[in-house]
């Protein structure tokens, strides 16, 4: 189906963002997003962002250079099934590969956008056939002691768990925070891994997106057109999500075209493509204030 382009707005009437919408898989239910971030919270996060920086002894990167050393993130992948069947979140190891490769070439700027310092390596796959766990819902007492029994490593470490989810989610993920926890990590429809049934989102783009909430990235269209946005000056603001890819959409009156190909928007993976040079800079900051 056709998305028509959407007119530019006052700056009056793009100042007040809506409540954010969770991007679901065809066919679900609209549902609060789990990573919507009010403007105080947001405010809070930025402060204690230039804390932790300064409480490790780090100044704020400024500009993320093309030579900086690349950082390798340990993942742990999770599969969650409900009886041990592909149809019930038994996903094979292929597509779990598949997603690693995405996740390299999205951060490496492969298909676009600028080279973040940031790649992946697989450590391990465990596998886990539990009922009670599935489907994983969110923010349940269900969710928390899955992830405490099962997370490892340290802080640095990114444990990505897969299944179906509550609600028709496609997915989320914890923000940093300077006592990280066993919550801490990404919850992946399983299905929206690369050769997946939950078309359009199944190129693999919903872990670079929720794995990119975990490296302290905000939704591009936070905030609306008021405010500072997503923090990330080199981001043109947007007044809501996008969805399909909808060329020329463009919803504030500051300069600039939504961003309808970052891949902290939400539209359909075939439509994603790119990481700003700001974005790039804030995950690094964000890395040395709470994961090392």
């Amino acid at each position: 189906m056709a998305i028509a382009a959407v007119p530019t707005l006052s700056a009056a009437e793009c100042f007040t963002p809506a409540p954010v919408a969770a991007k679901v898989k065809a066919g679900g239910a609209t549902v609060k997003d789990p990573n919507e971030v009010t403007a105080k919270e947001a405010a809070a996060r930025e402060a204690d962002l230039a804390q932790a920086l300064k409480a490790k002894g780090k100044a704020q990167v400024q500009t993320v250079s093309p030579l900086a050393a690349v950082i390798t993130i340990p993942v742990v992948f999770h599969v969650i099934s409900e009886d041990g069947t592909r149809a019930n979140g038994n996903i094979p190891d292929s597509m779990i590969n598949q997603q690693i490769t995405v996740l390299n070439n999205s951060y490496a700027g492969v298909y676009g956008g600028v080279a973040t310092s940031f790649r992946f390596s697989l450590q391990s796959i465990n596998r886990y056939t539990k009922p009670a766990w599935y489907p994983i819902v969110y923010n349940s007492s269900t969710e928390k002691a899955m992830k405490q029994q099962l997370r490892q490593g340290g802080d640095g470490t990114l444990n990505i768990y897969t299944g179906s989810l509550s609600d028709d989610l496609l997915g989320w993920a914890t923000f940093p925070v300077t006592n990280v926890t066993t919550y801490d990590g990404a919850v992946i429809l399983a299905e929206s891994l690369p050769g997946g049934t939950a078309s359009p989102y199944n190129l693999g783009d919903t872990a670079t997106h929720e794995i990119g909430h975990w490296l302290n990235l905000y939704h591009t269209f936070q905030g609306g057109c008021g405010g500072s946005g997503d923090s990330v000056s080199d981001t043109p603001a947007e007044k809501s999500a996008a969805f399909g890819c909808p060329a020329g959409r463009n919803t504030c009156p500051a300069t600039g075209s939504d961003p309808i190909h970052n891949y902290m928007d939400y539209t359909d993976d075939s439509c994603m493509y790119e990481f700003t040079a700001g974005q790039a800079t804030r995950m690094l900051n964000a890395w040395n204030a709470y994961r090392i």
